[in-house]
């Protein structure tokens, strides 16, 4: 399958300790940290493309551009939908949006690139 602009998934998870800001250090609540809730929105942008990318290709996220609109508890339910609005060649632009049980809790615009795995790891 080719990677064609529309394409989203919905992903869903559980708040846990570990994606609490006093477990991320970016705060002292157990609330859900904004870096657990930018790694899930990154998370499914990829699952997102994962079954359609080219065999032997693989992608990285080069930007998120992310508002944390509101708190979410400890044991809430975060769901979040990637779409996949733009591909520019190589160049693969998403929106995101998570939200709670009661509603939006963040958005945010991804851009990830297609890459050569080897090659970029030959790199470093």
């Amino acid at each position: 399958m080719a990677l064609v602009e529309g394409l989203s998934i919905t992903q869903t998870m559980t708040v846990t300790k570990k994606d609490t800001a006093i477990y991320h250090g970016s705060g002292k609540l157990e609330v859900y940290a904004t870096p657990a809730m930018v790694a899930f929105m990154e998370n499914t942008a990829v699952a997102c493309i994962d079954k359609d990318m080219a065999k032997g290709t693989d992608s990285v996220g080069i930007q998120i551009d992310t508002k944390h609109n509101k708190a979410t508890k400890l044991g809430a339910t975060v769901t979040c939908t990637a779409k996949l609005v733009k591909v520019d060649g190589k160049k693969l632009s998403f929106e995101i949006e998570a939200s709670d049980e009661g509603g939006n809790i963040g958005n945010a615009v991804h851009v990830r690139y297609i890459i050569d795995p080897v090659k970029f790891m030959s790199r470093l």
